[in-house]
């Protein structure tokens, strides 16, 4: 088991800087959230998330709480209440997410706004390889993970009432330009193959527009598979969804594919025997996910995509490093980023270069 499991599997109790009068949030849960029962206990989830995450016990069942976190913030950094938004919005189209139970925007409760979901029961994969599984199992989940993300991509925004929650059009433009602000906001050091990246970027963006929901962050450790079943019963942490590119959704779960293990979590599937573990290589579950989105022609400029894909991480990780160097970020995670930026943008520039 990995360490990245032990460090953000379970609960612990709640962090001093994130309690709150229980007693209050109870009388609270018990005007606006159905069926509820208590006497309500709380403890606080290891996971690193960026909005504190709550398990709430009580006599009716088991809750999540997602609150933002106490302090002062960016006024767009945070906002449980897209999340929330989000998650009410394919719930009712039957996606799996957990049940939305209330958005709380008062902060008189608990101190920030929070909203209150299902606890779903399940289990969580920290390893992409699956050690614990069999070939036909690998098999199936793989192609329902696959199916999953189809599913999201193909849902009619608008239909779902979320046609103001991203900007549709230019999504590579905007996003290459944010990057390589914050990149060169953060910049520690020259890295040659960063700065190309965001010298090429911006003159090979592929002319397909498309426009869909987008997860921004798909990946197998934020999805809660059915607790004996290869299917995904939820998919977790919203917080960075909008209305954006599919293929950049896509591609960067692709990742998983694609990435060396560079000290940064779990390992990928670069040099695994995927054959024997019944897992589909890249190209093959690409095949697929054309099929189920209506792309018969598949993946044009695949190369462009994985490039932005490792641009856009080794960005964000350089932000990291900015913080490692203002000193309000020391500890070893940070500084395993630091030392990942240089190769990530390596084997972005590798991506664009074998773009022709």
């Amino acid at each position: 088991m990995s360490n990245r499991h032990d460090q953000n599997t379970g609960t612990r109790d709640v962090r001093e800087a994130h309690k709150f009068d229980v007693t209050r949030l109870e009388q609270y849960m018990s005007s606006h959230v159905e069926s509820f029962r208590g006497p309500l206990t709380v403890s606080q989830f290891k996971g690193g998330q960026s909005n504190p995450t709550y398990l709430l016990e009580a006599e009716s069942g088991n809750y999540v709480l997602r609150r933002k976190p106490p302090g002062k913030l960016l006024q767009s950094a945070h906002a449980v209440d897209r999340e929330y938004r989000i998650i009410s919005a394919l719930y009712g189209a039957d996606f799996p997410v957990p049940r939305p139970y209330v958005l709380c925007e008062d902060d008189e409760i608990i101190g920030t706004m929070f909203f209150i979901m299902e606890h779903v029961e399940g289990r969580i994969f920290w390893d992409l390889d699956l050690p614990n599984a069999n070939p036909a199992g690998r098999a199936a989940l793989y192609d329902n993970i696959n199916a999953t993300i189809a599913k999201l991509h193909s849902f009619d925004y608008a239909a779902l009432g979320l046609e103001d929650f991203g900007k549709p059009g230019n999504y590579f433009a905007r996003q290459i330009s944010r990057w390589s602000r914050q990149y060169r906001a953060s910049e520690t050091g020259r890295v040659k193959s960063m700065d190309a990246l965001i010298d090429w970027l911006p003159d090979n963006i592929p002319d397909d527009d498309s426009a869909s929901i987008v997860h921004g962050d798909f990946r197998l450790d934020n999805m809660i598979v059915h607790p004996t079943e290869p299917r995904v019963i939820a998919v977790l942490d919203w917080e960075l969804s909008t209305i954006g590119h599919p293929l950049a959704d896509f591609t960067y779960h692709l990742m998983a594919w694609q990435m060396p293990n560079i000290g940064i979590g779990s390992t990928g599937l670069l040099e695994k025997d995927l054959a024997a573990l019944g897992i589909p290589d890249q190209d093959a579950y690409t095949a697929l996910y054309c099929e189920r989105t209506g792309r018969p022609d598949g993946i044009a400029n695949r190369n462009f995509y994985s490039a932005f894909n490792f641009f856009r991480l080794a960005a964000i990780l350089q932000g990291i490093a900015g913080r490692v160097r203002d000193g309000t970020a020391a500890s070893a995670h940070a500084q395993q980023a630091v030392k990942a930026v240089a190769p990530l943008a390596d084997l972005g520039w590798q991506f664009a270069v074998d773009h022709g």
